[in-house]
């Protein structure tokens, strides 16, 4: 399998709770839920494009906390209901913590993060499809492990917050191979990872 990472981005790059006030307020974040008022069929119709493409999640604990409160209870025949993908395909959880995971279909990463990982992507199969999940992100672009990130930008700048690539990812080079953009101003881009990163000078 392919390892994604699919993320919604601000243009200075903040991810940290886009689709709510509530979502997530760690480290006193107040600006969460600026995802929504640019959110239209495009942006729906590339999400749901993504996720057919998926034959498994894997998951911050974070990111699993926050969609296992909302798309197990969601009945709406517009958003999927219980066929929705999300709730229908396998969800593989990197988290320390003992307790149960009740969304069905979760399974709880053991051990080593990057071994565990690799042996997901030597199974058969379309892709493997990291959605939010910053930490895990990181942890997995600092193994290397990470063939595709799917970047949905918004024409939204907050100036603080959570960001995908954060101070201390390892550098990297990336390859163009789509986009997208959406009559409300977000761009959808997606990158193949292209090994280390070219320099020269000007």
């Amino acid at each position: 399998m392919r390892l994604t990472i699919t993320t919604f981005l601000t243009l200075d790059g903040v991810m940290q709770a886009p689709g709510g006030m509530e979502e997530d307020r760690s480290g006193g974040f107040d600006l969460g839920g600026w995802l929504p008022p640019h959110f239209d069929e495009t942006v729906g119709g590339w999400m749901g494009e993504t996720l057919e493409r998926a034959e498994a999640l894997l998951l911050g604990r974070r990111t699993y906390d926050i969609m296992a409160a909302y798309w197990p209870h969601v009945t709406d025949p517009a958003q999927g209901g219980p066929d929705n993908p999300l709730n229908r395909l396998p969800k593989y959880v990197a988290t320390n913590r003992d307790d149960e995971l009740t969304w069905s279909g979760s399974h709880r990463l053991d051990g080593d993060l990057a071994a565990a990982v690799t042996e997901l992507k030597n199974r058969p199969g379309g892709e493997l499809q990291v959605h939010g999940s910053g930490a895990l992100a990181r942890s997995l672009m600092r193994e290397g492990l990470i063939d595709t990130y799917q970047l949905l930008v918004f024409p939204v700048v907050l100036g603080r917050g959570q960001r995908l690539f954060a101070d201390g990812v390892p550098p990297a080079g990336l390859r163009l191979t789509g986009t997208r953009t959406s009559g409300t101003g977000v761009t959808m881009l997606t990158y193949d990872s292209a090994g280390a990163p070219a320099f020269g000078n000007v």
